[in-house]
């Protein structure tokens, strides 16, 4: 049995987030020792190692209790599995569209700079313009949303 600083090194998850994910109930709550201190075993690295990878590639904690109890069923389906993972793709796909449309209006904004002083940069200048993007989500508008603008 390992202590929670432990389990921290060995995962790469900071000591709150490790408490944060026993509160949500994706990790099982520790373990005490004596003193009252967290214990963890090889099984809670390796479940921790699970939840890591899964949240550095996107997933929910809804997505990964859900991965996590189906886990411990080996011969249940993979379907709903890779339905959470093709769900997590286009998420993913949505969020690099978002993010090439971000560059491309901060290219433009670069590009119009002329390098003066501050009360005739371009760039100041236009972060107040109104743009293609929309401007709860900072995602691309649809032609009918830039049309209505």
């Amino acid at each position: 049995m390992i202590p929670i600083g432990e389990l921290s090194r060995r995962t790469g998850v900071h000591i709150e987030t490790i408490r944060f994910y026993e509160r949500s109930g994706v990790l099982p709550e520790a373990q005490r020792s004596e003193s009252g201190r967290r214990l963890y075993g090889d099984a809670d690295v390796r479940r921790l190692t699970f939840i890591r990878h899964a949240r550095q590639l996107g997933f929910e904690l809804d997505a990964i209790r859900t991965m996590l109890a189906l886990q411990e069923q080996p011969d249940a389906s993979c379907g709903t599995v890779d339905a959470l993972a093709r769900q997590q793709l286009v998420a993913v796909d949505a969020r690099i569209a978002q993010l090439t449309a971000l560059r491309g209006e901060l290219t433009r904004m670069i590009d119009t700079c002329a390098g003066g002083s501050v009360g005739a940069c371009r760039i100041i200048e236009a972060l107040a313009e109104p743009t293609a993007l929309s401007p709860a989500t900072a995602e691309p508008c649809s032609s009918s949303c830039a049309a209505a603008s």
